[in-house]
């Protein structure tokens, strides 16, 4: 079906993107590959297996999540429901674990609001729990042994909050069509995924730049921010194509604009404000703000007291280092998704619109020396954008010598 007949891309460009998917987990022969959504999302799910048997995979699970069995589960589940695991589920994600599988998540709201009404003890509690079962897992992702990408695919949901005045089907199409150029996966940006992998290996470049700089602060200012964090010696940057422990070049978030690292969790003081609204299961936040002392978040406000508290039943799932941050990413006024001007109510977009920081764990591969000092260790990972035209990011050396990365919304390095 094409999409002059009801489908959301053509025939061509749906391989397209789901051609660059698999290119993003470095595909390989014989590969066991989990490909994970929700019912909305087949469309890309069902592409992106097909991609991956053309590509030479040995086997394809298509694991669907509905938002709606979470709900029935915190709605009418015992105590002893919240946040199980099946032990397929915990084996799963052991095999993910080794060199010959990788994990493919596709994003896109499609039920909003499901867990309204949900009282936040019984969310936090979902959250610890699981996040206490997966937690080696995490680790591995976030160290860079696993391979795994996420990418969107337009829901009914999410389309009609992005482009409230078209009727669903263009309002999808158009969406895609926002994804595709964002992924560099149009015929000006050439054949193939060629132009994805392209700017993968830009970004990367500019990490190196960034590492190189030996930044030990790093000041953040814009409008209701000012945030002064604290970087360990031997901090790198990551961003575009990072290397896994295995050697294979990935890809983790498609699109993506940002170059990021870990700061010194014990070491973040000042204010923030948040820039765009937070969609995070299902609900849309607005007006996030906050302060950090001594590197932990001491104040944390929102446009409601409900949200204040949807937000915090899920960083105080980790009442030990959910309030430290873990990731400052930072995204200049280049960035598509940016250029836009398009609020697009999906972190996995926002987030590369403008620069972000990132409540509970921290990235492994941020650190080059051994034992890696200072980064968030924590089940939970938040991401809040606080970028803007106004923005400014400064680092400071060890020496006390003052860097302009980002002025004018432009990087400088």
């Amino acid at each position: 079906m094409s999409a002059g007949e009801g489908g959301i891309l053509e025939p061509a460009q749906l391989d397209r993107y789901a051609d660059a998917i698999t290119r993003s987990i470095a595909l390989k022969r014989g590969d066991t590959i989990v490909v994970r959504g929700a019912p909305a999302h087949r469309e890309i799910m069902v592409a992106v297996a097909a991609s991956a048997y053309r590509g030479g995979a040995g086997a394809v699970d298509v694991i669907t999540s509905d938002p709606l069995v979470m709900r029935a589960r915190l709605e009418h589940g015992k105590d002893a429901a919240l946040g199980m695991l099946t032990p397929w589920h915990k084996l799963r994600l052991r095999e993910l674990m080794r060199p010959h599988a990788a994990e493919i998540y596709i994003s896109g709201e499609s039920e909003p609001g499901f867990l309204d009404g949900i009282t936040p003890k019984r969310i936090r509690t979902e959250y610890a729990r699981a996040g206490q079962q997966t937690r080696a897992f995490r680790k591995a992702s976030l160290d860079m042994k696993v391979r795994w990408t996420i990418a969107g695919w337009p829901t009914d949901a999410w389309a009609s909050q992005v482009y409230p005045g078209l009727p669903v089907p263009k309002a999808k199409r158009k969406l895609a069509q926002d994804l595709l150029w964002f992924s560099r996966l149009t015929d000006e940006d050439g054949k193939g995924a060629s132009g994805w992998i392209a700017h993968g290996k830009a970004l990367a470049r500019r990490a190196k730049k960034l590492t190189a700089l030996g930044i030990r602060r790093l000041e953040l200012r814009g409008p209701g921010t000012s945030l002064d964090l604290g970087l360990v010696e031997g901090t790198a940057w990551l961003g575009g194509l990072e290397e896994t422990a295995y050697g294979a070049s990935i890809a983790s978030n498609m699109p993506t604009e940002e170059n990021f690292t870990s700061p010194d969790a014990a070491a973040t003081e000042g204010t923030f404000t948040c820039t765009f609204p937070l969609s995070f299961q299902g609900r849309l936040i607005d007006g996030i703000r906050g302060e950090f002392r001594s590197g932990r978040l001491v104040r944390l406000e929102a446009s409601s007291p409900e949200d204040r508290d949807f937000v915090a039943s899920y960083i105080d799932s980790d009442p030990k280092n959910g309030r430290r941050l873990g990731e400052v990413a930072l995204v200049d006024s280049t960035s598509r998704i940016g250029q836009s001007g398009v609020t697009y109510f999906d972190t996995l977009l926002d987030e590369n619109a403008a620069a972000h920081i990132a409540f509970g764990s921290g990235f492994g591969g941020t650190r080059t020396q051994k034992p890696a000092r200072g980064l968030n260790q924590s089940p939970v990972h938040l991401d809040v954008m606080i970028g803007s035209p106004d923005f400014e990011a400064t680092g400071v050396t060890a020496k006390g010598k003052r860097i302009s990365i980002i002025r004018d919304g432009l990087f400088q390095i």
